[in-house]
């Protein structure tokens, strides 16, 4: 299927919209594809363990009035075949093989946790191809880390509803009320859900996430790579990739802005979903000043 395949596709929610495939060398990739059929296409770059329906349709419905969104499953996650790979470079190599699979040129990226990471590999390798890049929840390389002490203290919680509160709000009753108002939100597509794959992909993720923060970057290689203008988002109590991996990819990164939403955890962007699609929609209309 190509660009123009898709293009006269209709507007869809994520709840409602089919789930395509697309095939590459070996590989069968799955996806959904949202909003209008012209504009530079926002990808989405999902989080450890996540897949297509852990997106959150508030963010991704409302992002998609004016703009062509596209939430995939990259390879071993969800209904994409073949084995997760445990790199990050190697995540990377393969999401830029889909987005050649479905004929874009140019690309805005959304990269959320250990997507994040992904993004960051993709904008630094491929500045032709990505125009904008919007890094949440994440952390550079050789950037600091919590994943297994949090996911452990999280599956503890035997009265959480859902492991993705205690992971991504805090304790507090707003970021609480918030945390269900979003676990609600996930849950409402019944039919054609995507699909959990349990340790083969999270196995792998885990390593490459881990090796990614662990290894040592003093020259800050990857993020003087990245020239595209560049939104950093954190939550100010992100427990798993704290709030000051954000801080020091704004300081490193050539043209980043900041931003720091208040009293939220990992999944800041869900709680604030509002305020956070505004800034996003900010950012990613603005023109860049003439050099």
């Amino acid at each position: 299927m190509t660009q123009l395949d898709i293009a006269g596709q209709d507007a869809a929610t994520l709840e409602a919209a089919p789930t395509r495939y697309i095939g590459g060398v070996g590989i069968r990739f799955a996806y959904r594809r949202l909003g209008p059929a012209i504009g530079t296409p926002l990808v989405l770059l999902q989080h450890f363990s996540g897949n297509i329906d852990g997106w959150d349709p508030a963010v991704v419905n409302a992002l998609a009035t004016d703009r062509p969104v596209i939430a995939f499953d990259n390879v071993g996650v969800g209904r994409s075949t073949g084995k997760t790979p445990d790199n990050i470079a190697a995540m990377a190599k393969d999401a830029v093989d889909f987005i050649d699979l479905l004929g874009f040129s140019k690309v805005d990226l959304l990269g959320f946790s250990l997507g994040g990471c992904v993004a960051q590999q993709i904008a630094a390798e491929h500045e032709r191809l990505v125009r904008k890049l919007i890094l949440v929840g994440t952390a550079p390389k050789g950037g600091e880390e919590h994943l297994l002490a949090v996911l452990q203290q999280a599956f503890s919680q035997a009265d959480a509803p859902d492991p993705r509160l205690p992971l991504f709000f805090t304790n507090s009753s707003a970021s609480r009320s918030s945390g269900l108002a979003f676990l609600k939100r996930t849950k409402v597509r019944k039919s054609d859900r995507d699909t959990d794959n349990g340790s083969a992909v999270t196995d792998p993720q885990a390593k490459a996430l881990i090796t990614w923060c662990a290894t040592p970057d003093p020259e800050h290689a990857i993020l003087h790579a990245i020239r595209q203008p560049t939104l950093v988002v954190s939550g100010s109590h992100d427990t798993m990739l704290p709030a000051n991996n954000a801080y020091a990819m704004s300081r490193e990164l050539s043209n980043a802005q900041l931003v720091l939403y208040p009293d939220s955890g990992h999944g800041a962007l869900f709680q604030h979903h509002e305020t956070f699609v505004s800034h996003v929609r900010t950012f990613l209309d603005t023109q860049p000043a003439a050099a």
